[in-house]
């Protein structure tokens, strides 16, 4: 049986959760093209790391590449959802991405 790859480097980044306002669902529609747009400049841009929400609405997640919890924060919070209250609140914790090497 071959021998699973070596895990990598862990990298410092930050995993911020974006809270949907509890009507977002319907909210966002103006809004969704700018906010997925922006996403992708950022994936693009090496910022974010990974981008997704969950499916029930309730929230957004983010990884992001920031220097501190509060950069990280502004990153996010500069965003079109945030901007129009489909957001509601933004939190960050520091994570440990393991890189494959």
């Amino acid at each position: 049986m071959p021998e699973a790859p070596s895990p990598g480097p862990v990298e410092p980044i930050w995993f911020v959760e974006a809270t949907y306002a509890p009507d977002a669902a319907e909210t966002r529609t103006p809004f969704r093209a700018e906010h997925l747009a922006g996403v992708v400049a950022r994936l693009e841009a090496g910022v974010y790391v990974d981008a997704g929400a969950f499916l029930d609405v309730s929230a957004s997640v983010v990884l992001v590449r920031a220097e501190s919890e509060q950069a990280a924060i502004e990153i996010v919070s500069d965003d079109v959802y945030m901007r129009n209250g489909v957001w509601v609140e933004v939190r960050a914790r520091a994570f440990g991405l393991v890189r494959r090497s």
